[in-house]
């Protein structure tokens, strides 16, 4: 019997060039994307580069991780169609370098991992950020689960709640991790009513403490 791994699987969402999740970039994205500093940023389990290309067009250094060849590889299509250029990197994320206070922004969008793998990814992402740099996340959360055939994992444990991205982002402040109950449209997968988390946070200045800022909700 032959073994699927999720690279596969990914490579077979991919197959059809742009209709899994379109090619706009994610509304969220696009809201705080004014508050990223100028330089590099990674984009996790990126696909087929909507959103990389969406931060090139806007002067950024990008570039995009994921476990898909055949995502990237639209990805890099998307870039040359729009006149950009983005570097991808096929890896899985458990074992990805991040680096070391490296990138201006690490942007987390559907990058839905198991629990037991969320502190680590986390935390290597708060430690490759550069002082000021910004770490931006929306996933789905468990509530979403009372919402089938929307998108987004089927399974509790890869969906996370605001109570353990703030356990799991040491060192980093808060501008927000709120709930958020919106409409999405992002092409075949992704489309309809969805409950959400999102996360904006910094890399606190050389020398100070990261604490909380805000912590709203929005139902």
């Amino acid at each position: 019997m032959e073994i699927r791994t999720p690279a596969d699987l990914w490579n077979e969402r991919y197959t059809e060039p742009f209709a899994s999740y379109g090619t706009e970039p994610n509304d969220y994205l696009r809201e705080v994307a004014g508050q990223i500093p100028a330089g590099p940023v990674l984009c996790l389990a990126e696909g087929e580069g909507r959103n990389a290309v969406y931060l090139a067009k806007r002067g950024h250094s990008v570039t995009a991780v994921d476990l898909s060849e055949v995502g990237l590889a639209n990805a890099r299509k998307l870039a040359a169609r729009h006149g950009v250029t983005i570097d991808t990197v096929v890896a899985d994320l458990t074992t990805y370098d991040f680096g070391d206070t490296h990138w201006s922004g690490i942007i987390s969008i559907w990058a839905h991992m198991p629990s037991a793998a969320r502190p680590a990814l986390h935390a290597a992402c708060a430690r490759a950020l550069r002082p000021g740099g910004a770490f931006v996340l929306e996933a789905y959360t468990p509530r979403h689960l009372d919402r089938p055939g929307v998108g987004g994992p089927p399974v509790a444990d890869a969906l996370p709640t605001p109570a353990e991205l703030r356990r799991d982002l040491p060192g980093l402040q808060l501008e927000h991790c709120r709930e958020v109950n919106r409409e999405i449209t992002e092409g075949k997968f992704h489309h309809g009513p969805s409950a959400t988390v999102q996360v904006l946070a910094f890399k606190p200045p050389a020398g100070a403490a990261g604490q909380d800022s805000h912590d709203d909700r929005r139902h």
